[in-house]
């Protein structure tokens, strides 16, 4: 492991300079720079004034603080400077821990040793004040869609509140529209703002600065919540489910998915009451379900599975790449409720069947081995799965099912009855989930 403070570009850049935000020709943007190397991170937006509410411009600053970190993990520079804006101290405080525990799988995977108290320090340089009122009044439900079978399953289960649902979809493409369509929406109800990383970011990559994962879920729900505000709806109904709150390293909490957990929900609630608004609730409606469950109600709607898509290296073109550990998982997750036929049309290939995959297969089955680092769900669903796969084919099992059966692998316990008690749905909407 290497102290964060040895880290080279950390020693060469010392500062990180959040400069402040543009609103003009239908978006917006920011600028951060260190010394002299800057960035411009741009979101286009249809519709956006240019010169919005004073609540707007305070929600778009919030997302600019979440949209930093992505630049300063490249450096890791030990000051932040906020020139623009309004931040407490208490702010900070809240931003620190995000960063923190948002970056865990990233300083893992580059083996860095870092704490939270000295990994960096947020100075704004504008106090001001901390509440701001939201001023109009708001209604309805903004769903983030990203086209997997998550978010397919919310707009599902509100399919009855159609009419006061917008869906949000950050880049459109093939998947996210057509998942959008197929539930009854046209392009008027989805917001699909472009979202645009500053091409310097990946300059600095490609000569050997710091990459890895960040907490993309706080930006996803900063810009919600601003689009929930621009369109007047009330109730952002995210889509993540128990399962996002495990751990993936063995002895330690280094969570690929913590901005989708619910400490970060209930952060983030906390935060957008005391500083925004609370009329404009963010929550998931799926929490407390786990992913078994959620893959049990996805089955029930086959006019999505040629169109639905979660694999990230397959997004750019809206198919299951059949290679990565997340194809892998959900092949699994749906192979306890579907056949291999109509798996196979789905992703392309049987992936059970396959001997190269087993050390993914491994990290996603067994204790003592650290998961991949993709959005699944905890080894326990995944045995379950497996085992009412096997059921469900009989004799004629996959080669890595069959190993995995061979090992006489005791029987899972039953998550019919999963219920995760601690979560936000409102009380109107907790009944979907119980039926």
């Amino acid at each position: 492991m290497t102290l964060l403070n040895q880290v080279p570009f950390r020693i060469r850049h010392k500062e990180f300079i959040y400069h402040g935000y543009k609103i003009e020709n239908e978006g917006f943007s920011f600028h951060f720079s260190m010394d002299d190397i800057n960035f411009y991170p741009r979101w286009e937006v249809k519709g956006l004034s240019d010169n919005p509410s004073e609540f707007a411009k305070r929600i778009i600053f919030n997302i600019g603080m979440a949209e930093l970190v992505s630049y300063w993990k490249c450096a890791c520079p030990e000051r932040v400077i906020v020139k623009c804006g309004y931040l407490s101290l208490k702010q900070c405080l809240w931003w620190k821990k995000l960063y923190f525990m948002g970056l865990g799988e990233f300083f893992y995977r580059n083996e860095i040793e870092a704490d939270i108290d000295s990994f960096m320090e947020i100075i704004p340089l504008n106090p001001g004040p901390e509440h701001i009122g939201i001023d109009k009044a708001v209604n309805g439900f903004l769903v983030p869609v990203g086209g997997g079978k998550d978010s397919v399953v919310t707009l599902e289960l509100l399919k009855q509140y159609h009419d006061i649902t917008t869906c949000y979809i950050i880049n459109p493409r093939g998947a996210t529209k057509n998942c959008a369509y197929i539930a009854g929406f046209t392009d008027d109800d989805i917001i699909g703002p472009k979202r645009t990383i500053d091409k310097e970011l990946l300059n600095l990559n490609a000569k050997g600065y710091l990459n890895g994962h960040t907490p993309f879920s706080a930006v996803v729900a900063f810009s919600a919540y601003l689009f929930a505000y621009l369109t007047g709806r009330k109730y952002i109904a995210l889509s993540n489910e128990s399962s996002a709150n495990e751990s993936y390293v063995e002895g330690k909490y280094v969570n690929h998915q913590y901005s989708k957990s619910t400490e970060f929900e209930r952060d983030f609630r906390e935060y957008t009451k005391k500083y925004l608004d609370g009329e404009i609730e963010y929550f998931s409606l799926l929490r407390p379900w786990s992913e078994y469950q959620i893959a049990k109600k996805f089955v029930q709607y086959p006019k999505y599975f040629t169109v639905f898509q979660s694999c990230n290296l397959g997004s750019k073109t809206d198919t299951w790449c059949a290679k990565c550990a997340k194809c892998l998982y959900v092949y699994i997750l749906l192979g306890a409720f579907l056949d291999d036929d109509i798996l196979v049309k789905i992703f392309g290939d049987n992936m059970l069947s396959h001997g190269e995959f087993r050390d993914m297969f491994k990290g996603l089955v067994y204790e003592g081995i650290d998961k991949p680092f993709e959005c699944v769900g905890t080894k326990d669903e995944i045995r379950l799965a497996l085992y009412e796969g096997a059921k469900l084919r009989g004799d004629n099992l996959p080669l890595l099912l069959k190993e995995y059966m061979d090992t006489n692998p005791p029987e899972p316990p039953s998550l019919d009855d999963f219920f995760d008690e601690d979560n936000f749905v409102p009380d109107c909407l907790i009944g979907l989930l119980k039926e």
